[in-house]
Parts: structure tokens; sequence; C-alpha cells
């Protein structure tokens, strides 16, 4: 899946950027108070986007 469209999944579910690391940024969900590192890549594998979706708290995102 493409960064981008993972980011604004996150985003849809109330997830807020906190900082950039080395080759990651960091996302916060304050609904369920919990963190989790997105890599800068272009393509995000997809075991690595749900497993984002889930320490986040958020649906997984779907393929279209």
């Amino acid at each position: 899946m493409k960064h981008v469209d993972l980011v604004k999944h996150i985003r849809k579910y109330g997830c807020v950027f906190v900082r950039e690391g080395g080759s990651h940024s960091v996302w916060y969900n304050p609904l369920t108070d919990r963190t989790s590192t997105i890599p800068r890549h272009t393509e995000v594998n997809t075991y690595t986007g749900k497993k984002i979706c889930s320490d986040l708290g958020v649906p997984v995102i779907q393929k279209r």
C-alpha cells in the first residue's frame, strides 16, 4: 500500500503526527492512547500496514 494512503487512513480515525525520526514518523491516537511508527517509504508492506493500524487501535485498511 502507498504511504500516503496509510497516513490518510489513520488521520481519518483521529491519529495525529508527533515527530520525525531517522527514517520513521511517530503517530499517536489520542482516542486509544496508543503510538506507532510509520516508515517513510513510498510503499509500505501490507503486513506492516496492518500492524500499524492494530498498534494504533484503528480498523485495518482495506484493499480496493
